[in-house]
């Protein structure tokens, strides 16, 4: 299951072209028994992730990977309610699906809002992902913020090249957790 914002609903492309769907192609080429489900909304902050939630627990999911805070960094939210968000979402995930595994991806806020906001906001990631027992992965778009030919016009959202460097940012750290997941599934049921 990923849950995010535009970034991970994959805005301005196709849907089959979003990360989510790109490292569908990487888990099938591996051949690991699963099946990514894109929840990413586009212009969610983490208070709209909270608020789905409960709908998005009554899917069955062995992993669940996080990619919020982007919108709450340009609106400013503050530093303290998205790791409280963060929290409770942790929380509510790990009370209804005890044994799945937590995937936090890294997000960055903008420098123009200073960089005590912009320290402080990078810090929630790891803080929460310690304190949670959750696996964090580095920023979503390491090697393609910034940079023109890997994102579209609004200089924001990933082009097509930018969205294969973000799947393979993602799956750099995903695909250890899912083999492993596998090899755990493979071990419980001998038969298969």
């Amino acid at each position: 299951m990923f849950a995010g914002t535009s970034l991970t609903a994959g805005l301005g492309l196709e849907p089959d072209s979003a990360y989510p769907m790109l490292i569908q192609r990487k888990i099938d080429s591996a051949g690991l028994p699963f099946q990514v489900v894109n929840a990413g909304v586009s212009g969610e902050t983490s208070s709209g992730l909270i608020d789905r939630l409960d709908w998005l627990l009554r899917g069955t999911f062995d992993v669940f990977v996080i990619e919020t805070g982007a919108n709450d960094g340009l609106r400013g939210i503050p530093a303290s309610t998205l790791k409280t968000n963060l929290e409770t979402a942790f929380d509510r995930i790990k009370s209804k699906r005890p044994e799945s595994t937590i995937v936090l991806v890294q997000m960055e806020a903008l420098p123009n809002l200073g960089a005590k906001y912009t320290s402080a906001f990078h810090a929630v990631f790891p803080a929460v992902a310690k304190e949670k027992g959750a696996i964090l992965l580095p920023f979503l778009l390491d090697g393609v913020a910034g940079r023109r030919g890997l994102n579209q016009g609004d200089g924001v959202h990933p082009n097509n090249a930018g969205e294969r460097i973000v799947a393979a940012n993602v799956w750099r750290g995903l695909e250890p957790i899912l083999a492993a997941r596998a090899g755990k599934q493979a071990a419980a049921s001998p038969g298969r």
